[in-house]
């Protein structure tokens, strides 16, 4: 009876619980028994009132006029059953993380792609280990000495005459 009330289950526990976190389980079977005690208290309730006998209560009582007043009463309760306003918020809601998804995935596969062409250069690099000086002066130009602005040991910026905190030096060591 009360089952055609729910159209559909908006949630899929065998999903929902494969993603919820170890360390959370006991507070997801919680709220899983609760709602299901929800779910099984509702089928339970018929989906309309039930009919009561009118014509044996005029039979019974003296006021015929009050039973008749009672049955429009009873007649014109209307429960109203509540609207469903938040599930179009939802389904916007999904299709806007859709849409960030699939545009996080399209700059993580950009992203990827660079990274593979930076890795294929350094696949094509001579090892650092076997590289002389001037290779490696030839392959990362940053990290060759610069005869014209000598440094101090720990060769670091920070250790340098004139370094200031705020205007760190981008220059080579």
């Amino acid at each position: 009876m009360a089952a055609r009330r729910i159209t559909k289950s908006a949630i899929d526990w065998a999903t929902f619980a494969e993603r919820v976190p170890p360390e959370q389980k006991v507070q997801f079977f919680a709220f899983k028994g609760k709602s299901d005690l929800y779910l099984r208290k509702m089928l339970s309730l018929p989906e309309k009132p039930p009919t009561l006998n009118f014509e044996a209560y005029k039979t019974r009582v003296a006021n015929a006029a009050a039973v008749d007043k009672l049955k429009k009463q009873y007649e014109a309760v209307k429960i109203p059953y509540p609207e469903n306003k938040y599930s179009t918020k939802i389904d916007q809601l999904e299709k806007e993380a859709e849409k960030e998804t699939m545009d996080f995935i399209s700059a993580s596969n950009a992203r990827i792609h660079e990274y593979e062409k930076e890795l294929s250069k350094w696949n094509t690099m001579i090892p650092l280990e076997q590289m002389t000086l001037q290779e490696l002066h030839t392959s990362f130009p940053h990290l060759a000495h610069d005869p014209n602005n000598p440094t101090y040991y720990p060769h670091e910026p920070e250790y340098q005459p004139g370094y200031r905190a705020d205007e760190e030096e981008t220059t080579s060591h």
